[in-house]
């Protein structure tokens, strides 16, 4: 899992990452998520996590990113990816995703990837060829739409 350096790395988030990757969240309001949707997340750290690993450089969380299952559907959902907005640009999102596309990779239960985001990520999701499937207007929160994005999971 690690990358680099003994001190930049991508590993599983922990119970004491809670407060940094929430404050992660907060650094990408409005630019990323709308305030309503911190709530969201703190639930998601609480209830709804399955695979959700940060890249930590040198004990600072810059990135943060998980994978939820829907077995029934043979799907893998990357969901809450986020960077350090100071460290955008720099690669971190991009090994965070490669890093979680890999994990689903070799899953024979995994037949598709999917990704909800918004109007202002999905040209990001679409370099690791993600398709859009279809649009919702206001589904995140007012101006936040949701952009449904998916690719076959290339099992090697």
């Amino acid at each position: 899992m690690q990358n680099q350096s003994q001190n930049q790395f991508i590993r599983p988030y922990a119970l004491q990452d809670e407060f940094q990757v929430i404050e992660l969240l907060r650094q990408n309001i409005p630019a990323s998520f709308d305030p309503s949707e911190e709530q969201d997340f703190i639930d998601y750290l609480k209830n709804g996590l399955e695979d959700y690993f940060v890249y930590d450089e040198h004990s600072k969380i810059l990135g943060a990113g998980g994978i939820n299952y829907l077995p029934e559907e043979q799907l893998a959902r990357i969901s809450w990816d986020m960077v350090d907005p100071k460290m955008h640009g720099k690669g971190i999102g991009k090994k965070l995703l490669e890093f979680r596309i890999n994990h689903v990779k070799n899953n024979p239960n995994v037949n598709m990837i999917d990704v909800r985001t918004s109007q202002l990520a999905y040209k990001y999701y679409q370099k690791f060829g993600f398709e859009l499937m279809h649009i919702e207007k206001d589904y995140w929160a007012k101006n936040f739409d949701l952009y449904h994005m998916q690719q076959r999971n290339k099992i090697s």
